[in-house]
């Protein structure tokens, strides 16, 4: 999704103790073989885009394509289905946690060889691995968002005379310049947790690594790690500045993006790509007067760190299996990719498909990025640590934006949470 943040989901897992009994019942008119039902959290023109993508498929097919719009609650939305025994045939899930739970409870049906085989062919290793539990493969990511951008104002910076910065340290020395220069540089979005764990995953990818992302994901190491330290240290680098940012824990998404482009309050906001939409509601044109640059390198590359939507099997059906399959070819993202609103991790989609030069450009990153491209950690972990409002990861880095004086101890903070999530 990308116009809007993926992790307003909270108690996702309402409901899920219904799923096992009713996992490959059938969608849309079961046994004939010819209409599909699929379900997304896409409406307006997100939805629209989607339609023509799914009438390719109808035409090269002869099935039916039906659509529904799950709502951002899951549970409610899918519980109710599969207990009668009607769940969507194909669901698209914003979270590998989420798919993980859904999964442990029989409630999904792995990938088949074609829409693997396509997986395989057309996208980064990564991809499969990210949502491969106890050796079966639940998902083909269809639709990204790249959350490892600065937004800023031009004009603030040209007139404190700075640049995009492609380091850490290049960042904090624009962050004082725009200050010296009478401008609050940043607009911080703390009152929504979520956004905190994007600024901690940036910093972390670039200064630990993928390996170590990867382990921290997966619970290999802990925490309390030297490396996990190291990456709040670099925060509070920037958050222990007060005089940097604007009312930082009060400030929502996306308000702060308003803050920049509406009010001019402040020069810069950190987010994803989906800034642009909230950027033109303010008035602003992506590309002239609104514009990004890639999250500044904290070690030896710059991070590539994405949220995004899977497609998800949920009966167990031929027909099920070939709409997953036709959404893993570049034809299927390709179409979607020049309607714009839209980033695809797929190899084959050709950059010049984007409608413009900035979205030409993030998705030209996103394939740079290859191997080295990772997933939103907060949302591969159980819901209760990495997307609840008021607890785990959001409000524990909450309070570091609020008093960023002892990264070990925050780092303590977020071993116990993590530790009380997954049940040990």
């Amino acid at each position: 999704m990308t116009t809007r943040p993926l992790r307003t989901i909270g108690a996702v897992t309402a409901g899920i103790g219904l799923l096992a009994a009713a996992a490959c019942g059938g969608g849309g008119n079961e046994g004939d073989g010819t209409e599909l039902v699929v379900a997304s959290p896409w409406t307006g023109a997100e939805q629209e885009n989607f339609e023509q993508v799914m009438a390719i498929f109808e035409d090269q097919t002869g099935h039916t394509v039906s659509y529904e719009a799950t709502g951002d609650d899951y549970g409610a939305f899918l519980g109710p289905r599969i207990e009668g025994g009607n769940p969507p045939d194909v669901v698209m899930l914003p979270q590998p946690g989420l798919i993980e739970e859904f999964a442990g409870q029989d409630a999904l049906v792995p990938l088949g060889d074609e829409a693997m085989a396509a997986l395989d062919a057309n996208f980064p290793e990564y991809w499969k691995d990210v949502v491969t539990f106890d050796g079966e493969t639940y998902g083909l990511i269809y639709k990204v968002a790249h959350k490892s951008l600065v937004w800023y104002r031009p004009d603030a910076y040209d007139a404190a005379g700075v640049g995009p910065a492609s380091t850490w340290d290049e960042l904090l020395t624009t962050s004082e310049t725009l200050r010296d220069a009478g401008q609050t540089p940043w607009a911080m979005c703390g009152a929504t947790g979520w956004t905190l764990t994007d600024w901690f995953e940036n910093v972390y990818l670039s200064s630990a690594g993928p390996d170590s992302y990867d382990q921290l994901s997966d619970r290999e190491i802990s925490w309390e790690d030297d490396s996990v330290v190291e990456a709040l240290e670099v925060l509070a680098e920037l958050w222990s500045q007060d005089d940097l940012m604007n009312d930082a824990s009060g400030t929502e998404f996306p308000a702060c993006v308003e803050e920049v482009y509406g009010s001019e309050g402040a020069a810069m906001v950190f987010e994803a790509d989906f800034v642009a939409a909230s950027a033109e509601e303010a008035g602003r044109e992506v590309g002239t007067d609104a514009l990004a640059y890639p999250f500044p390198s904290v070690g030896q590359a710059p991070p590539v760190v994405s949220a995004g939507d899977f497609a998800v099997g949920m009966t167990d059906r031929d027909e099920t299996q070939e709409l997953l399959a036709f959404l893993g070819t570049a034809e299927a993202a390709t179409e979607w990719a020049g309607l714009g609103g839209y980033l695809s991790p797929n190899l084959e989609v050709p950059v010049d498909s984007y409608p413009d030069e900035f979205t030409q450009e993030l998705g030209q990153s996103i394939a740079d990025a290859g191997e080295d491209i990772r997933f939103d950690l907060s949302d591969m972990q159980p819901s209760a640590f990495g997307g609840t409002e008021g607890s785990g990861m959001w409000a524990i880095l909450q309070d570091f934006l609020s008093d960023p004086s002892d990264p070990e101890a925050t780092a303590a903070e977020l071993e116990a949470a993590a530790a009380d999530a997954y049940d040990e």
